[in-house]
């Protein structure tokens, strides 16, 4: 019997791992929302990352996140790392690539609860008088990331995040 036990686990997990060698090598996750503002009123929000607080899902997780910014006071060069309790863990991100009033990219490393190290891209498309901002974060996916993924989606998980913020983005823009 436990023998019979112990062959069952071993093909469930030996079936776990071969299914999570299947999963992409990547990932992409993408929201998009309309907001009625011009990029203009829009881009200084994701371009100056003190001005997060107003609307990125993760700084309400945890009141007594510690913050730190340095490097550039906004736009490219622009960093800010953060250490708070498990559901915000430890990171930084650095502003990359500006295009304004239209993009900017991101280099982001989460260091803890997990390591990883992904890009994050903001495009504002103009649309009459409101603009389509969409928030997008791509990174490698590597084999522990590909067995977590059997089990939970990324696109789940960090979409409700995206739609969160684009929402909180929303408000803080049409005021």
């Amino acid at each position: 019997m436990i023998k019979t036990i112990a062959i069952v686990v071993v093909v469930l997990v030996a079936a776990v791992l071969g299914f999570a060698l299947t999963k992409p090598d990547s990932f992409r996750v993408q929201r998009t929302t309309n907001i009625k503002a011009s990029p203009e009123k829009i881009f200084p929000l994701i371009n100056d990352l003190h001005s997060w607080s107003s609307w990125s899902p993760w700084e309400k997780l945890d009141p007594s996140m510690k913050r730190t910014n340095s490097g550039a006071a906004m736009g490219q060069g622009a960093v800010y790392e953060w250490e708070g309790n498990s559901k915000v863990g430890k990171g930084r991100m650095e502003i990359t690539e500006v295009s304004p009033p239209t993009k900017v990219t991101i280099k982001l490393d989460f260091l803890k609860p997990i390591e990883g190290h992904n890009i994050t891209e903001f495009t504002l498309e103009p649309q009459g008088d409101s603009t389509n901002v969409t928030w997008a974060m791509r990174g490698p996916s590597p084999f522990i990331s590909k067995v977590f993924q059997v089990f939970i989606s990324m696109d789940g998980m960090l979409g409700k995040e995206f739609e969160t913020g684009l929402a909180n983005m929303k408000s803080a823009a049409e005021k």
